[in-house]
């Protein structure tokens, strides 16, 4: 199995853990983050260095996932992921076991799909976005990267999610119609598209 470095240790880090486990695709060998951190552990698994050690650790061929959540803003994944094209670095597709995703649907590079998300046919995921727990994304939905559609979500049919927008927990989308970029989309909310 590839070895795989996980950039940013809070609780999005640890749900992403547990996904990445359950596929048995990659091993974990650590976690960058902040300097203090160095030395502790979470879920067992020890904070290794920080973003500028990201260099070292291409040019020993590990694998890459962003693991920094996102809600108000991608501005922090987006960063992180500069740094890993500027030292072109390789970047990891994480898919739940306990996900569906249909043969007909693409996800891109850098993104993870969570437990018991749904993709359905003719679906197209960008590059470094988070399909969180139980999202439900139908037929058509293009979502453009660094997205994060979030826990119970539902975009409905022919929806465009663009670049860089949060999709809250529980809310769901009319079918065909776009958001702007870097949108959000609060928890619980009807999305009807942009008026």
């Amino acid at each position: 199995m590839q070895k795989l470095i996980l950039l940013g240790g809070g609780g999005h880090c640890k749900s992403c853990i547990d996904v990445i486990e359950q596929e048995n695709k990659y091993t974990i060998e650590g976690i960058l983050d902040k300097e203090d951190l160095l030395g502790q552990t979470l879920l067992n698994y020890k904070y290794i260095g920080v973003d500028e050690d990201i260099k070292s650790f291409v040019q020993q061929g590990y694998v890459f996932l962003i693991t920094v959540g996102q809600i108000k803003t991608a501005s922090i994944r987006k960063k992180i992921a500069q740094l890993l094209a500027k030292h072109e670095a390789k970047v990891a597709k994480i898919i739940s076991p306990r996900a569906y995703v249909s043969k007909y649907a693409q996800v891109s590079e850098g993104s993870i799909i969570m437990h018991d998300a749904l993709i359905n046919a003719s679906v197209t995921i960008g590059e470094h976005c988070i399909i969180n727990t139980k999202a439900l994304i139908e037929h058509d939905v293009i979502i453009d990267d660094f997205c994060h559609i979030s826990t119970s979500a539902v975009i409905n049919g022919g929806v465009h999610i663009k670049e860089g927008t949060f999709f809250g927990s529980n809310a769901v989308s009319k079918e065909y119609v776009e958001t702007n970029n870097n949108d959000f989309i609060k928890a619980g909310s009807a999305f009807k598209g942009l008026i």
